[in-house]
This record gives structure tokens, C-alpha cells and sequence, in this order.
């Protein structure tokens, strides 16, 4: 037994937990995480990595590395049973706006696995087979019971799943529904009668079928539903080979891993309760429709990093951490009320939807393959997908008065050359033409100026201040820009 200290007590080793330590660490805040398993998650579980993680990966200097170990699907390719209506190509969509624009197949463990070799090299660790069972409110922080050792800390986070330890202590509602029906997932060798290198969606009738390419040839992540027909809610491997088979003509040798699960639509009540935060499935989880919960997870990890760190080393007061649950708790929501949409009208057995589905999906679906890929609803579309075009509420003056300003109170446009400068992790003023850099605000932040942007998002003449994670906090002429910033960043 023994009492240890930190500044951090992040629990839980998934991805989530391990992109905050990372991060922390990074910014030099004293982390101790733990985690009940013995070492990085075995199983693939999750595994669709979107361009704004991928963005995220980039900034903490290891993009390169996960995207040796993905494999990229290149296209979506929609269909019907065992029809298939041709691929959207998804680079076309996301070309001109991210230096990532494909979906990338990367399972969870791998995840794991890179991000706690990273946290190593930056000196942190992990205390495995230490489950966190209690954490209580202190006068100056928290107190939890970790393994056999107690540790206090300024903050605690709870990464720690869908049954949160954290969550549960605290007694914070996981406000939602639990789907009655219960999906299988697989992950299948030599998988036959899918189109390749392509994240396939299938529905017919009252069941679907996703697949995802996975690295390795002929390796495939596959999904369906467990129709409960039986009434005990029980489908065996047998019975999904048989049924994808016949429904879907796809068949495969060997599979690498097999599991039934229910499907959850909830978000926490509040993703902070004083020292204590909630993130990733702690603090939300949904269906897999859109592959966007590590996702998810991995943005909260980053968005709470930079604040955290901003307190503990003095540069923002406590009230600074609320910014945390005002600005991922309205993303959280909004992603389960979508999925819980698209999943209800996947399910649904209701016979109009059934009839909706059976009509809707073979005559659209081919002139979607059509047109999406020169459309400028595609490009949005895979935005919206890639979690590029979330929108953090800002202050309206900063904000210029506007709800949705194309760039203040978003992740800073793409413009060709403007990330790398971002691996700074601090905050910093841009100009993209129609400016010198000695105009703008002495505030002791970098400045950098760049070319005209190829996106009209952002113009020339004007400055544009950033946040440490990339995201817009205001925009203004040289002569307001001194005043309009130093507000942004003393809010």
C-alpha cells in the first residue's frame, strides 16, 4: 500500500484515456492513469479512425505512425442485400478539406497500442491491474482508492467505459434508451462477396450488414443485427454465417473474433461535477452507424487536455474547465440523437419503414454513387462524417454576433500548409494574405502569415486567433484584432 499524489487521475487505459495522458504529458502535467487489464485492450473493437483524429494524431506528431499501421477505405459503397450500386469515391469529398480524406481502418487495440508507446517515450506509464474502485471529493482535489494505494490529485477523469466507476461514484444520470435489439460483430479471413476497399452498407428487408475493410487481404470487420425472433436473444456464429449467406451473399473462412452486444443511445447528465470529468463511453455511447465513438472519445481527451493544463499551470481559473461540458456535451448529444435516428430507421420493423427501406434505398442509392462525388453536399456530408464540422459556441462578440460563423468556434480551415504549425500546441494569430505580420497584436503568442487560402472560409486582411487545439476563437481587422483577442483569450 501507498499514497501517491498527481496533479491528474485519469481512469481507464482505452483510447480515450491514453490520448489524455499523452496529452497532459506532453504539457507537462503530472498524470497517474490506471486501468483494471493487465495491458492494451486484445480485442479489435472499435475501429474506423476519422480525418479529424487523424488530425489530432498528426498535431501530437504521431500521424505517420497510425497511418502505417491503417488501412484506408477508399470508398462507400452502397447497396441492397446481395446487390451492390458501385463505390463513392470519399477523396473527392475531402480532397479540399483536410489532409486526410478517407476513412481509415485502424482497430482500438492498435490504437492503444501506439498511443501507449507514445506516452511511454514522453515518460509517462500506465498502472495496470490497479482497478480504480472509489473516488471521493477532498478539500483540495480527489482521493481515490486505486488497486491497493490510495492517490490524491487535483482532477480526476473518468475514461473508464460505458460503466463508469467514476460516473456510478458520483451519481451522475446515463441518460438515454438501451435498444431492444442487439448487434453481432466479426471480424472474418478470406470474407467473400463484398467490394473491396470500401466501407459496404447493406440493408434488406429487417436486417443489415456493414462491412469495413480491414489491413491485411481478404481481412473484413462485419456487423449485422440480431433479429430476436426466438425471443432469447441468442445468435450464434452458425446462424450469422448462414444469415449473411443467404441475405447478403458474403461469405468468409475463419473469424478472428466474435461478440453480441446491446445497443445504448445515452450521454451523462453533466460531463463535470467539480474536480471529477467524464469522457469518452463514460460520458456517451451510441451505435456504431458512422463508426463514431472512439472518435468521439479521442476529441474529448484532446478539448480537456489543453484545459486542464491551462488551470493547473495558472493560466485560467477553475471556471475556465465548464468551456469542457459547454462545448463537448452539445457534440455528444447531437451525434447519439443522429445515430439513434439512423439506427432506429435501419431496425425499425415497422412496415411502412420496412416498405421506405425496400423502396428508398435501391433507387437512391444509385444516384448517390452518381452525384455525391461532385456535389457540395457530399463534401458536407463526409464533414459532418469526419467531425470536421463540429461548431463550439462561442462568445458572440469574439464570434462576431453570428450562431454559426463559418470559422470562429471551429477547427481552423485546411489550407494546404497551416497544421504543421499547429504541433506547437499553443496558442497563435494567422493571416492568409492581404496583411504583414507586424500588424498584428503584440499579445507574445507566434504569428504566422500565409498565402491566400484556397478556401474562401478564410480571408485575406484579416487575423485570425487559434486556439492551443486548433480551433478558431476569434477573427478580426488589424485594428480591432489587439482588443477582440485579448478578450477571446481571458473568457
Amino acid at each position: 500500500m501507498a499514497d501517491l499524489s498527481c496533479e491528474v487521475l485519469v481512469v481507464g487505459a482505452g483510447p480515450t484515456g491514453l490520448m489524455l495522458a499523452n496529452w497532459l504529458t506532453r504539457l507537462g502535467i503530472q498524470v497517474i492513469v490506471a486501468d483494471g487489464k493487465d495491458g492494451p485492450t486484445r480485442e479489435s473493437r472499435a475501429l474506423v479512425v476519422q480525418a479529424r483524429s487523424l488530425e489530432i494524431y498528426d498535431q501530437l506528431g504521431i500521424g505517420d505512425q497510425v497511418l502505417e499501421a491503417a488501412h484506408r477505405a477508399e470508398a462507400l459503397a452502397p447497396g441492397f442485400g446481395a446487390r451492390a450500386f458501385g463505390r463513392v469515391p470519399l477523396g473527392p469529398l475531402g480532397t479540399r478539406v483536410t489532409p486526410y480524406p478517407y476513412i481509415e481502418i485502424l482497430e482500438q487495440s492498435r490504437n492503444e497500442e501506439i498511443l501507449y508507446d507514445n506516452l511511454q517515450k514522453l515518460g509517462g506509464d500506465v498502472f495496470w491491474e490497479r482497478p480504480v474502485t472509489a473516488v471521493v471529493q477532498t478539500e483540495d482535489g480527489v482521493s481515490a482508492k486505486v488497486g491497493n494505494d490510495t492517490v490524491r490529485a487535483r482532477f480526476c477523469v473518468g475514461c473508464d467505459g460505458a460503466n463508469s466507476v467514476v460516473r456510478k461514484n458520483r451519481r451522475i444520470e446515463f441518460e438515454g434508451v438501451t435498444n431492444p435489439h442487439r448487434f453481432f460483430v466479426l471480424d472474418a479471413t478470406a470474407a467473400t462477396g463484398l467490394v473491396a476497399d470500401s466501407v459496404n452498407v447493406r440493408p434488406h428487408g429487417q436486417d443489415f450488414l456493414l462491412g469495413f475493410p480491414m489491413l491485411g487481404a481478404g481481412n473484413w470487420r462485419l456487423i449485422g443485427l440480431v433479429r430476436d425472433e426466438d425471443g432469447d436473444g441468442v445468435l450464434d456464429e452458425d446462424d450469422a454465417r448462414a444469415r449473411m449467406a443467404r441475405t447478403f451473399g458474403v461469405g468468409y473462412a475463419q473469424s478472428r473474433w466474435f461478440a453480441t452486444y446491446r445497443v445504448h443511445h445515452r450521454v451523462a447528465a453533466a460531463f463535470r461535477d467539480g474536480p471529477f470529468f467524464l469522457a469518452g463511453d463514460a460520458a456517451h455511447v451510441h451505435s456504431p452507424v458512422g463508426g463514431q465513438g472512439m472518435n468521439t472519445g479521442l476529441q474529448d481527451a484532446h478539448n480537456l487536455a489543453f484545459k486542464l493544463a491551462d488551470v493547473l499551470q495558472g493560466r485560467r481559473r477553475d471556471g475556465w474547465l465548464d468551456r469542457y461540458e459547454a462545448e463537448r456535451r452539445p457534440v455528444a448529444r447531437t451525434l447519439v440523437a443522429t445515430t439513434d435516428r439512423i439506427f432506429g430507421f435501419i431496425t425499425s420493423a415497422r412496415l411502412p419503414v420496412r416498405v421506405l427501406r425496400r423502396v428508398a434505398v435501391p433507387l437512391l442509392a444509385p444516384i448517390a454513387v452518381r452525384l455525391l462525388p461532385r456535389s457540395s453536399g457530399g463534401s458536407r456530408l463526409f464533414q459532418y462524417v469526419s467531425q470536421i464540422r463540429i461548431h463550439y459556441r462561442l462568445d458572440p462578440e469574439a464570434d462576431g454576433g453570428r450562431r454559426r460563423d463559418p470559422v470562429v468556434g471551429r477547427r481552423l480551415p485546411w489550407a494546404g500548409d497551416n497544421f504543421a504549425v499547429l504541433r506547437s500546441a499553443c496558442w497563435q494569430i494567422h493571416a492568409y494574405g492581404g496583411v504583414a505580420g507586424d500588424a498584428a497584436p503584440d499579445l507574445g503568442i507566434p504569428v504566422h502569415v500565409f498565402p491566400p487560402a484556397p478556401t474562401t472560409a478564410l480571408r485575406p486582411g484579416l487575423f485570425y486567433l487559434v486556439r492551443p487545439d486548433g480551433f478558431v476563437a476569434a477573427r478580426a481587422d488589424p485594428a480591432e484584432a489587439e482588443e477582440r483577442f485579448r478578450h477571446a483569450m481571458a473568457r
